[in-house]
C-alpha cells in the first residue's frame, strides 16, 4: 500500500505484466491498479484571499536567467515541455468513454489556503506527492485544480493557476471546477437542502465569539487571550441564533467506520477523542431553599464515575447554564454578575487549559446530593462548558485532580470514597482519579450500599439503584458537539430557505430553485451590529415564497468555508454534470478515493465534517461508499529557514541562551544574527566573533509575519521547478516538519546538472548542448546491469512505503557509479530516466526526447527490477604473497586463476609486491585465496 512503513506488493492476474499495489487492510479491495492499464483520478482544489501576487512577465524572467550560470538548460526545458503536456492534453482523464473493465486509482490532495499573494513553497508539498505516486504508477492520472469561495477573485485565480503550470502539474484541464461557481454551489445547496428535510439542520441559538468591535463573530482561532488577532480588540461569548448540523446523530457511525480505514493511527485517534463517546449516568441533584427543603428545580450532571457519587461534596455549573439565575441568591446575584461576564470574554480553550489556574463564584445556593442525602454548595466556574454534557457536573475533589484544585482553593470539603490498591497513594496529597475498592459510600436509608465492591461494580449499581429510584439513568455521552454551519460574512454560499414574515415559519426553496446566487455587493465589510452583509442587500432578502405567494425574507448567514471542501472529491468524478451531483456509475467506478494526501491539521473538522456529509449521501443513495478516503497520507510541513537570535539586556549587553533568564525575557530583547555571522559549535550554534555567545536556533512555519516565506516563483527562476519538486521530496521523512534550506536545494540542483552532462555531454562552446546523448548502443556489463536493478529495487521499495528521500539517495548512488563507466548503454540509461521521472518530469521528458523517442514517457511503464541482477555474485579473495596475506580483490564467483592473478596484478596494493618479481608457483583455491610464491630469480612478472 502507499502508506506508512507498511506496504505489500502483489501480482495482478496473468493478463496484467506489471507489479500493482495492494492496501495493507483491504484485502478484499475491488479495484488492483495496474501501472500500464488502469486509469486514475487526481484531484486538487485549492482556495484564494484578497492580495496581490507579483508574477514576473516572460521578458524579465528571460533577462534574470541570462544572468543565471545553469548546470543545465531548464529555463529552456520546463516552458517547452509545459506546453507540451497542455497542447497535447497528455493527462487528460476519460469521461464518457471510460472502460470500467479497467482498474482505476483516485489520488486526491487537501485544499490548500494560500493568501492573496499565492503559494510559498510549503504549499506544493502535497502535490508532489500525488505527482510521484501516480507518474509511478503511470495511470491514465489526471490532477485536477479548483478554486473556494473565501474572498476568490478571477485575477487570483488566474495567477495562481499561472503558478501550478509553472510548477509542471500534470493536470486535465478539461477538469477543473470551481466551487465559488453557481453551477458548483447549487449542489452544494442541494445537499443542505437534504440535511434539512431529515432533520439534520436546524436553528439554536448558541454562543459565538463576538467582537463589537470589529462588528463580527470570529473563529475559536480567531481569538487570543480574550481578545481578536486581528486589531487586539475585546472579544465577548454572545448567544446568536445560528445554523446547526445535527452530525452527533453520526457519533456512532463516525466513531465505528474508523477501524476499516488506512490511516495513520494518530489520526484516527484525534477523531476518536474529538468524537469523545463516555459511556456514564445522568443523576439528578435536587436544588435545595433556604430553608433546606426541596425546590422544584432539580440540577442534572453527566458522569462517567457514577461509582463516586459519595464523594461529590460540590455542584458547578457553566456560566452559560440556562438556569443560573434561578439559582443564584440576593447577596451572590452582583458576584455571579460579574464572573459570567469576565468568563465571556475567554475561548473554550483557555477555559479548560489545565494548567490555568482555576476560579470560580459561589451561587448562595445548595443542592442535595441524592446518594447521602447532603446538602452540597453550588457554584459556578468557566472550567466547566455550557457546550459538553448538561453544563453541570458533580464535583468529586478527592478523584478529580481539576475538583481538587477548585475544593483546596474555596476550602471545600475532600471525601474520599476510592481505595488506591496501593494504599499510599492516598497520602501523596493528590486526587486519586483512578478505579479501586469502593469506601465511605453507604446510605441504608436510601438502600444503597456499594462499600467493598470494586469501581465498576459499583458503577453498575449505581446506575441500576438510580434508574429505580428516579434519581438518574444510564448515559452514553460525546464530546462532539453539533456543526456550527452559519457565518455572518459575505463570501460563502447563501443558505437556500426563506423566513415567512407573517409567521416566521423558515421554508426550504424548492430544489428547481437552485443555485440561490450570492448577490453582488459594492461594500462586503461587516455591518458592526451582528447582522451579516448580505443584510445590505435588501432588494435580495426580500422576496417571496415561491409555493405560498406570502412574503419572505431570505437567510443573510452563508454557509461555512468547509461546505464547499465536503464532497469536492465527488464532483471531480464527474464535472460538468448539470442534472445531478455525480453520475451513479462513475461515482461507483471512480470511489472511494484511494489515497487522499494532505496536512495533520485537517485530522479532525475537514475530515469529520465530510464524513459526515457522505454519510448522508450514502443513506440517500447518492454514493455507494460508506466512507470517503479510503487511506489518508500526512505530508509534514515545510518551515522557514533556520533563524539566529541572540538575547540582549537592558544595558545592550549580549548574553549566553544558555544563562539567559527565560522566565524573565520581558527585560531582555531579541535580536535576529544573520546566518554568516554564526557558527557550529558541538550541538549548539554560537557567534563567531564571541563563541562564549550561545544562539538560539528555530524555525518557524513560513508566514508573511515572520518573513520567512519563500516563493517557489523565485526558487522556479533561479533554480527551475524539477530542482523544487525533487528537494521538496529530498527534504527528509515524508510526515515530519522539514526546514527548507538554500544550500539544499543547490545540492539537488548540482545533482540534475550532473545527471544532465552524464548522458547529454558538457556544453559546446557556444554554451548549448548537442541535441542527442552520449549513450551508445551496446550490451550493458553484468555490473552495469546490477547497479542499475538494485536502483531500480530501491526507488519502487521507497516510492512504495512513501520514503521518497532515500529513493532519491538511491538514484544519486547510482549517478556516482555510472561516472566511473567508461560507456553509458542506452538501455541502462533509458531505465534510469524513467526512474527519475516521477520526480523531475520535465528534465526526464526532455532526455526521453533526447534518446530517439517520439511520444511522452507518461506512460511509459515504470522499470521493474529484475531478481537476477540483485543477488551479489562476486566475492572477497584474501591474496597471499609467499604465504603471507598482503590484500584482497573482489572477483566473481566464477573467477578463473588467471582472472583472479590478473586483478591482484592490477591492484595499486598489491602491484607492488609483484612488481618486478618472478613467480615460482600460484595457488589458486577457487572462491578461498590466491597465493602467487615467488623465487630469487630476474624473471620479471608483467603486471597486466
Amino acid at each position: 500500500m502507499l502508506h506508512s512503513h507498511l506496504h505489500l506488493r502483489l501480482h495482478l492476474p496473468s493478463s496484467y505484466s506489471t507489479p500493482f499495489l495492494f492496501p495493507y487492510h483491504s484485502p478484499t479491495f475491488p479495484f488492483a491498479t495496474s501501472r500500464r492499464n488502469s486509469y486514475s483520478l487526481r484531484f486538487r482544489s485549492t482556495s484564494f484571499n484578497h492580495g496581490r501576487t507579483i508574477i514576473r512577465n516572460e521578458t524579465e524572467l528571460q533577462l534574470q536567467n541570462q544572468q543565471v550560470n545553469r548546470a543545465y538548460p531548464f529555463h529552456e526545458i520546463e516552458p517547452k515541455w509545459q506546453r507540451y503536456w497542455e497542447q497535447n492534453r497528455t493527462f487528460r482523464t476519460p469521461d464518457d468513454d471510460i472502460d470500467t473493465s479497467k482498474p482505476k486509482y483516485y489520488v486526491l490532495d487537501m485544499f490548500p489556503y494560500p493568501s492573496g499573494a499565492g503559494l510559498h513553497v510549503g504549499h506544493p508539498l502535497g502535490f508532489f506527492v500525488i505527482l510521484v505516486l501516480l507518474s509511478f504508477l503511470c495511470c491514465c492520472c489526471v490532477l485536477q485544480t479548483g478554486t473556494h469561495p473565501k474572498l476568490t477573485t478571477a485575477r487570483n485565480i488566474d495567477r495562481f493557476r499561472s503558478q501550478l503550470k509553472s510548477l509542471g502539474f500534470s493536470y486535465d484541464w478539461d477538469r477543473e471546477i470551481s466551487t465559488i461557481e453557481p453551477d458548483y454551489y447549487k449542489w452544494t445547496q442541494w445537499i443542505f437542502l437534504q440535511l434539512y428535510k431529515r432533520g439534520l439542520a436546524y436553528q439554536a441559538e448558541v454562543p459565538v465569539n463576538w467582537c463589537p468591535a470589529l462588528g463580527t463573530v470570529l473563529a475559536n482561532e480567531e481569538v487570543v487571550d480574550g481578545v481578536s488577532e486581528r486589531g487586539g480588540h475585546p472579544v465577548i461569548r454572545k448567544p446568536m441564533r445560528q445554523w446547526m448540523l445535527k452530525i452527533t446523530a453520526y457519533a456512532d457511525r463516525l466513531l465505528e467506520d474508523l477501524d476499516g480505514l488506512d490511516w495513520p493511527e494518530s489520526v484516527k485517534e484525534m477523531q476518536r477523542n474529538w468524537i469523545g463517546r463516555s459511556e456514564g449516568a445522568e443523576m439528578e441533584f435536587c436544588v435545595l431553599d433556604s430553608d433546606g427543603k426541596e425546590r422544584d428545580v432539580k440540577i442534572i450532571v453527566y458522569t462517567t464515575r457514577p461509582d463516586t457519587i459519595f464523594g461529590a461534596t460540590y455542584l458547578v455549573v457553566a456560566p452559560e447554564y440556562p438556569l443560573l439565575s434561578s439559582l443564584v441568591s440576593t447577596a451572590q446575584s452582583k458576584h455571579v454578575e460579574d464572573y459570567v461576564e469576565l468568563a465571556s470574554r475567554k475561548s473554550d480553550l483557555e477555559r479548560t487549559e489545565l494548567q490555568k489556574e482555576k476560579t470560580g463564584v459561589f451561587t448562595g445556593c445548595y443542592a442535595k446530593n441524592p446518594a447521602n442525602g447532603e446538602a452540597i454548595p453550588i457554584w459556578v466556574a468557566d472550567y466547566v462548558l455550557g457546550s459538553y454534557g448538561t453544563g453541570a457536573i458533580m464535583a468529586v475533589p478527592a478523584h478529580d485532580s481539576r475538583d481538587y484544585e477548585f475544593a483546596l482553593k474555596y476550602d471545600i470539603p475532600v471525601n474520599w470514597v476510592v481505595m488506591p490498591n496501593d494504599k499510599s497513594i492516598n497520602e501523596s496529597g493528590k486526587a486519586f482519579p483512578g478505579e479501586g475498592v469502593i469506601i465511605n459510600s453507604s446510605n441504608l436509608f436510601v438502600g444503597l450500599d456499594i462499600n467493598g465492591l470494586s469501581s465498576k461494580e459499583a458503577a453498575l449499581e449505581v446506575i441500576e439503584w438510580a434508574e429505580k429510584s428516579g434519581n438518574g439513568k444510564r448515559k452514553v455521552n460525546y464530546k462532539l458537539r453539533d456543526w456550527l454551519f452559519a457565518r455572518q460574512r459575505y463570501w460563502g454560499e447563501p443558505i437556500p430557505v426563506v423566513i415567512l414574515d407573517d409567521s416566521g415559519e423558515t421554508v426550504p426553496l424548492n430544489e428547481n430553485e437552485l443555485p440561490l446566487i450570492l448577490p453582488e455587493l459594492d461594500n462586503f465589510s461587516p455591518t458592526g451590529t451582528g447582522e451579516p452583509p448580505l443584510s445590505k442587500a435588501v432588494s435580495w432578502v426580500k422576496t417571496t415564497d415561491s409555493l405560498s405567494g406570502r412574503p419572505a425574507t431570505r437567510e443573510t448567514n452563508t454557509m461555512p468555508q468547509w461546505a464547499g471542501s465536503c464532497w469536492y472529491y465527488l464532483r471531480f468524478m464527474d464535472p460538468t454534470n448539470s442534472k445531478e451531483l455525480v453520475d451513479k456509475t462513475k461515482e461507483r467506478y471512480w470511489g472511494p478515493v484511494d489515497v487522499y494526501v494532505g496536512g495533520a491539521e485537517h485530522a479532525v473538522l475537514h475530515l469529520l465534517y465530510a464524513r459526515f456529509w457522505h454519510k448522508v449521501l450514502y443513506d440517500i443513495g447518492v454514493v455507494s461508499t460508506k466512507e470517503p478516503f479510503q487511506c489518508v497520507i500526512n505530508q509534514g510541513i515545510i518551515l522557514g529557514e533556520v533563524q539566529y537570535m541572540a538575547y540582549r539586556d537592558q544595558d545592550g549587553n549580549l548574553i549566553s541562551a544558555d544563562v539567559a533568564d527565560i522566565s524573565n525575557e520581558h527585560n531582555l530583547e531579541k535580536i535576529q544574527i544573520p546566518e554568516e555571522k554564526v557558527m557550529k559549535s558541538g550541538d549548539s550554534f554560537v557567534l563567531k566573533e564571541n563563541p562564549d555567545i550561545r544562539l538560539v536556533a528555530r524555525a518557524y512555519k513560513m508566514s508573511k509575519s515572520r518573513g520567512n516565506v519563500v516563493n517557489p516563483d523565485d526558487v522556479i527562476a533561479e533554480y527551475g521547478a524539477d530542482s523544487l519538486r525533487l528537494y521538496e521530496m529530498f527534504m527528509g521523512p515524508l510526515r515530519d516538519s522539514k526546514t527548507w534550506s538554500t544550500s539544499g536545494i543547490e545540492g539537488v540542483y548540482r545533482f540534475l546538472g550532473r545527471t544532465w552532462r552524464l548522458i547529454v555531454g558538457s556544453p559546446l562552446s557556444d554554451g548549448t548542448f548537442k541535441e542527442r546523448t552520449i549513450s551508445v548502443d551496446e550490451e550493458p556489463t553484468i555490473d552495469q546491469l546490477r547497479t542499475l536493478h538494485k536502483c531500480i529495487a530501491k526507488v519502487t521499495e521507497e516510492i512504495e512505503g512513501t520514503r521518497f528521500n532515500t529513493g532519491i539517495s538511491a538514484m544519486m548512488e547510482f549517478l556516482n557509479a555510472a561516472y566511473k563507466w567508461d560507456k553509458h548503454p542506452r538501455s541502462i540509461i533509458e531505465a534510469f530516466v524513467l526512474l527519475l521521472s516521477p520526480y523531475a518530469p520535465h528534465m526526464a521528458e526532455d532526455l526521453w526526447s533526447r534518446l530517439g523517442h517520439t511520444k511522452s514517457l507518461a506512460y511509459e511503464p515504470f522499470p521493474e527490477e529484475n531478481p537476477a541482477y540483485l543477488k551479489d555474485s562476486t566475492i572477497v579473495l584474501p591474496v597471499q604473497i609467499n604465504g603471507k596475506t598482503r590484500g584482497t580483490i573482489q572477483v566473481e564467483e566464477t573467477c578463473s586463476e588467471e582472472e583472479a592473478f590478473g586483478l591482484a596484478c592490477r591492484d595499486e596494493k598489491l602491484s607492488k609486491y609483484l612488481d618486478g618479481q618472478s613467480v615460482r608457483k600460484r595457488i589458486y583455491v577457487p572462491g578461498k585465496i590466491l597465493n602467487v610464491v615467488l623465487d630469487r630469480k630476474n624473471t620479471k612478472v608483467a603486471v597486466q
